[in-house]
């Protein structure tokens, strides 16, 4: 006869209840709230120092959401977090997997708010960098206000710029690429030009695509295609050729044609290399994209740095390569998204 243990007392319920509640709370939540709190105080209660004739707009409004955004942070370390640490594998619906994103970005959390604060108490509070090369946060908070028309068309030039120029150098890279891989022939005349071609630095045609062009916008379009079609034609080129023969074996022993080879085979086979090869000139396209919009193009995100460069005012040149870094890291992403699609049946054969 076995005696089962003692049910536990109704009394000791409750704090051993509070207990687990305790400890479910977000340890790394708390700290970023405490920190946003403080660069929060930081901005509203020290006054700036100010140069020149007027003070920096919108600094009450800048500590006030930094107390908002520390306010949120700890209802979610305290009240959003339901068991153990969450994680978007288990997260199933929308706010858990928020919870779940600002757990992973915990550390960033905390470390956002103290470079706000350095950068805060060196420009606005103390002036140790000078004016108008630095200026504070709020300052930023005033150009996406007041200029935010003409930095908004920059961005949509930008991207519709962008996208001609790797459309076309995507597509001519692969098809390139294929071509190189799969017949000898072909790779015997092509592969040497894109072997000499290749490497030379798109910008350094810049002279030469002004000339043969009938307008900037397609010369930059032309020298965006060249930067993104080379990485691509290559990679491609690796791919194809890299295909295991007995691949090609068995599909033609089971009656296969010349172009099931190419387009059910060679090609699915080397995607992989394809989106390293996108991805690479990607990265390509961005440093040739904003050195054509320098030249000649009427708007864009380069053509808004140099227009900010000319009257001296290094605020909006920098509200403007941040939203250019915010945008083509989404640019990048998004890349990733479709790999990941494209590539679901290939999981785990790439990773960048």
């Amino acid at each position: 006869m076995t005696t089962s243990q003692p049910a536990l007392q109704p009394s000791l319920a409750p704090p051993l209840a509070r207990v687990r509640g305790l400890a479910r709370v977000w340890k790394t939540g708390l700290a970023a709230a405490t920190t946003w709190a403080a660069f929060g105080l930081l901005t509203w209660q020290w006054p700036n120092r100010v140069v020149g004739f007027s003070d920096w707009a919108y600094t009450d409004e800048l500590g006030v959401a930094a107390l908002v955004v520390a306010a949120l942070i700890a209802l979610v370390a305290v009240f959003g977090t339901t068991g153990s640490h969450p994680t978007t594998r288990n997260a199933r619906n929308t706010p858990q997997r928020a919870v779940a994103a600002l757990h992973i970005a915990g550390p960033w959390l905390i470390a956002v708010p103290v470079v706000l604060a350095a950068w805060e108490i060196l420009t606005a509070k103390t002036a140790s960098l000078p004016t108008p090369f630095f200026a504070p946060p709020q300052a930023l908070i005033e150009v996406y206000i007041d200029d935010w028309r003409r930095l908004g068309d920059s961005v949509v030039n930008t991207l519709r710029l962008l996208a001609l120029g790797v459309a076309w150098g995507g597509v001519i890279g692969f098809l390139v690429g294929v071509s190189i891989g799969w017949s000898r022939l072909i790779g015997y005349w092509v592969h040497p030009v894109l072997r000499v071609l290749g490497p030379l630095p798109s910008t350094a045609l810049l002279p030469l695509t002004f000339y043969f062009f009938p307008s900037s916008y397609s010369a930059a379009v032309f020298l965006i295609a060249l930067a993104t079609a080379f990485p691509v034609a290559v990679l491609t080129w690796s791919g194809v050729a890299s295909v295991n023969k007995s691949y090609y074996d068995v599909a033609r022993t089971l009656g296969a044609s010349g172009w099931f080879l190419v387009l059910r085979v060679a090609i699915p086979a080397a995607l992989p290399q394809v989106f390293v090869g996108l991805f690479m000139g990607l990265g390509a396209s961005f440093s040739v994209l904003v050195t054509a919009e320098m030249m000649g193009v009427k708007s864009g995100l380069g053509w808004y740095l140099t227009w900010a460069q000319g009257w001296a005012s290094y605020v909006n040149m920098y509200a403007a390569l941040i939203v250019m870094a915010l945008l083509f890291s989404g640019v990048i992403t998004l890349l990733f998204v479709v790999r990941d699609r494209a590539l679901s049946w290939q999981k785990g054969t790439v990773k960048w």
